[in-house]
Formats: structure tokens, C-alpha cells, sequence
């Protein structure tokens, strides 16, 4: 499979990710990007198979007093679309700060 080439936006999302920010409220924290960057770009790179995701449990958001979060996670192909996209635009490996737990 071709390594897709993904707008600066996209990639900074994946790299994001790829460092543990894991649903779409904390990417857009993280990155500065506003919903409407980052909503759609998360259903085209899971479209492409890049990330892939799952909803958190009900009973665990009502036990939080919150909705339910949408979960993302890289996939294989999408650890190396990180990767390239990283290579393509080298700030990226300084605009995301690694995830403290």
C-alpha cells in the first residue's frame, strides 16, 4: 500500500495520536486546531485506514458525568503515514508535546 501524502493538518492530527492524544476534544488542545479541521480529517484518515476507532463504553461517560468519547488509535499503516508525513514536514516532531499520563 501507497503511504498516503496528508495535508499539514491531517498529519499533525496523526502525529498527535501517534503520541497518545486519543479523542477529538484533546487533539484539539493539543494541536490548536479548531472541530471543523479536526472532526473531518479524523473520519477521512480512519476512511483511509490510518487510525481506526471505538466509543467508550456508556456506563463509563454517565459514571463521568459526560457524553461518550469517540477513541482513536493509529494503525500499522498509519504509524507509517506518521512517519513520512514527520519526514515531509520536520516541524511536526516539535509541535506535538509527547502525552504526560
Amino acid at each position: 500500500m501507497n503511504t498516503p501524502r496528508l495535508s499539514h493538518s491531517a498529519a499533525l492530527i496523526l502525529k498527535a495520536l501517534s503520541l497518545g492524544y486519543c479523542f477529538g476534544l484533546e487533539i484539539m488542545e493539543v494541536t490548536g486546531l479548531p472541530s471543523g479541521t479536526v472532526y473531518p480529517a479524523l473520519r477521512r484518515l480512519e476512511r483511509d485506514e490510518l487510525v481506526a476507532s471505538k466509543w467508550e463504553p456508556e456506563d463509563e461517560a454517565l459514571a463521568k458525568q459526560r457524553p461518550a468519547r469517540r477513541y482513536y488509535e493509529v494503525t500499522r499503516e498509519g504509524k507509517a503515514a506518521a512517519l513520512a508525513a514527520t519526514q515531509r514536514y520536520p516541524l511536526l516532531a516539535h509541535l506535538v508535546p509527547e502525552k504526560r499520563s
